[in-house]
């Protein structure tokens, strides 16, 4: 909502305070009225924009001892009405007045008003704006808007305040170049992604049923087949290859916007902008774009099930040649309306953080997996670009971005048996370098095995689908730290709180591999606290005994650790069961910590109940056979 404040300025003699007289009053008075009339206030009328509250209107005098009041004022106000009612007054707009105003450095719209038409019976209304207003208007680009007014006959009085509340509420300057007859960049990036947005089937042309919804969206009044005949016949004048049998096209679009804006109707494009969520600026709306959303500490947050329909719409509407998967074209088209791929995407070096087909393509799997990922790590990134790419939630009681995600239960006791409520993991693979920490994530992403060797230096992300023993899928995020291991290990609160599962790796073929494990781990004693997996990688190769203070099978029967390392080869095709490992010491933490001697205790105690109760039952059937034999004797 807006509060107007209106100054009036222009030459003594112009007019100025009959205007405001005649505005509050209805008509013209006759009687003496005072130099410099007191600021009145307006509340909302019949015909005031309905993002107005109130209007203020300020009298100013010209007079050179008033200056410093003058001023004030100006800055002050959000819009300007200057009026001038002779040649004279006429030639001080140029001379004085629009050069004063930019000399105080105030940048708000101008409304021009030439006064007392009823003076004027001679020059015709066309002419006024072909000889005085036009030159003005292109020489300066603060003139939002001109009119004619007599406040003797109350003629178009009204009109010239409502200009005013009109240039604050919808402001021309954003929107054209008066100067070049154009729109401007920011102006036709917008409509350009309302186009996209509201191009449903993403043929490259509005439809009628397509310009019907539009039309409902923007005015909530739908649109008759004669104003969309004429719309078409409209554009079809200037850009005839625009309209077809499919519909009308991007260029005619911004074509029929960038006419309402010449024709003073830069209302309506302003109606069509703020509909799809568009500030004064063109910015999309903050509140929009960056929703309120909390993740509690050990929760997550995730697709709900409307985030995930949404992100296969969106891959099936892109997937133009329809060969399953998105490529740079494809995915070029498809972030149009959007700054481009998130940060943290070109930070993963995406597309090679997730599953392609083997022509390079992101797979609707890959796809899934990405955004499973953007939303586990950044949700607002997620939130932002649904509301980029245009989510609309289906749930009446929730209509934000907000819909397509959902937070998870908080994790806190891991060691508790049971499974994790959630279905997007993130694990860390720690090793030496050259253990084959990049080969793994490459096996992870079904990529063929390279042999040179090329240490990781930045950071690597891969993400998958991993399907459980059940039948149950999960995404499995798998991070390779890089030169960021140091930084990422000593933050505890951070580590603990989002990474699930930590995969231990080692070359079993280089006997100075294992080694760093220990090390690690005792380094950063906090590790303990999250679930781990050791694999021996490389078992391809000859296996040696490791230079360590313990051979590896020895360290994890030490730590009571559920299991002996796994050894596998990523040339080998059982590569994808270490992945189901991960992932289900992940979602089941408790089987991936060290047993304490209560769980071997209790472990035992359980075969010793369970042995004694099969005792007892052998005993008492063993009666109960005599018994009955007895009784049959």
């Amino acid at each position: 909502m807006a509060t107007v404040r209106i100054c009036v300025c222009g030459d003594e003699g112009t007019g100025k305070s009959s205007l405001i007289t005649s505005l509050v009053k209805g008509v013209f008075v006759t009687n003496k009225i005072q130099p410099i009339l007191p600021q009145i206030t307006i509340p909302p009328t019949i015909g005031t924009p309905e993002n107005v509250t109130t209007t203020t209107v300020v009298d100013t005098s010209a007079l050179p001892q008033e200056r410093g009041n003058l001023a004030r004022e100006i800055r002050k106000s959000n819009v300007i009405l200057l009026v001038y009612s002779d040649h004279y007054s006429y030639e001080r707009v140029a001379l004085f007045w629009l050069p004063y105003f930019r000399s105080l450095g105030v940048n708000v719209p101008v409304v021009l008003c030439a006064n007392k038409s009823d003076l004027a019976a001679d020059h015709s209304e066309a002419q006024v704006i072909e000889e005085e207003m036009l030159p003005l208007m292109s020489e300066f680009k603060e003139i939002d808007s001109c009119i004619r007014t007599s406040a003797r006959e109350h003629r178009n009085v009204n009109e010239a305040f409502f200009l005013c509340q009109k240039a604050v509420t919808h402001p021309i300057a954003p929107l054209f170049d008066t100067k070049e007859s154009s729109l401007k960049p920011a102006a036709i990036a917008a409509l350009q992604r309302i186009f996209y947005l509201s191009d449903k089937d993403r043929d490259g042309y509005l439809s009628d049923k397509e310009i019907e919804d539009f039309q409902m969206r923007c005015f909530e009044k739908s649109l008759s087949k004669a104003d969309l005949v004429h719309i078409k016949e409209t554009i079809q004048k200037t850009y005839p290859d625009s309209v077809t049998v499919s519909g009308i096209d991007c260029l005619g679009f911004i074509h029929l916007n960038k006419m309402y804006a010449e024709k003073g109707r830069h209302e309506t494009v302003w109606i069509i902008l703020r509909a799809f969520q568009y500030t004064d600026n063109l910015s999309l709306q903050e509140s929009f774009l960056h929703p309120k959303f909390d993740v509690p500490p050990f929760a997550s947050a995730e697709l709900s099930p409307e985030g995930y329909r949404f992100f296969v719409n969106l891959f099936l509407l892109s997937d133009k040649d329809n060969d399953g998967g998105l490529n740079d074209a494809e995915l070029a088209s498809l972030f149009a309306p959007t700054p481009g791929l998130p940060a943290s995407w070109v930070d993963s070096s995406f597309p090679s953080s997730t599953v392609r087909n083997e022509a390079g393509h992101v797979t609707l799997q890959g796809w899934l997996a990405q955004w499973s990922m953007t939303t586990f790590t950044s949700p607002k990134t997620t939130l932002e670009y649904l509301a980029y790419l245009g989510f609309e939630s289906p749930d009446r009681s929730n209509l934000n971005t907000t819909a397509a995600l959902k937070v998870t239960r908080p994790r806190k006791r891991r060691r508790r048996p049971g499974r994790v409520g959630r279905n997007v993991v993130l694990g860390h693979v720690l090793g030496p370098a050259g253990s084959g920490k990049s080969a793994l994530l490459d096996a992870f992403l079904s990529r063929g095995f390279s042999t040179p060797y090329r240490p990781t230096i930045q950071p690597r992300t891969a993400v998958n689908t991993v399907e459980l023993p059940g039948g149950k899928q999960c995404y499995l995020i798998l991070d390779e730290l890089g030169e960021l291991e140091p930084a990422i290990l000593e933050n505890q609160a951070k580590l603990l709180d989002q990474c699930d599962v930590i995969a231990y790796t080692y070359d079993s073929s280089d006997p100075d591999s294992f080694a760093y494990i220990p090390a690690l781990r005792s380094k950063y004693p906090h590790l303990e606290e999250v679930p781990s997996v050791f694999i021996a990688l490389k078992a391809d190769l000859d296996r040696t005994t490791q230079r360590a203070e313990y051979q590896p099978h020895e360290y994890t029967a030490m730590l009571n650790m559920p299991s002996p390392p796994l050894h596998v080869s990523a040339t080998w095709s059982s590569i994808q069961e270490v992945f189901v490992h991960i992932a289900e010491a992940a979602m089941e933490p408790s089987t991936a910590f060290p047993r304490s001697e209560e769980d071997v205790e209790g472990k035992w105690m359980a075969w010793g109940i369970a042995l004694g109760a099969v005792v007892c039952a052998s005993a008492a059937a063993v009666m109960i056979w005599r018994r009955v034999s007895g009784g049959g004797t």
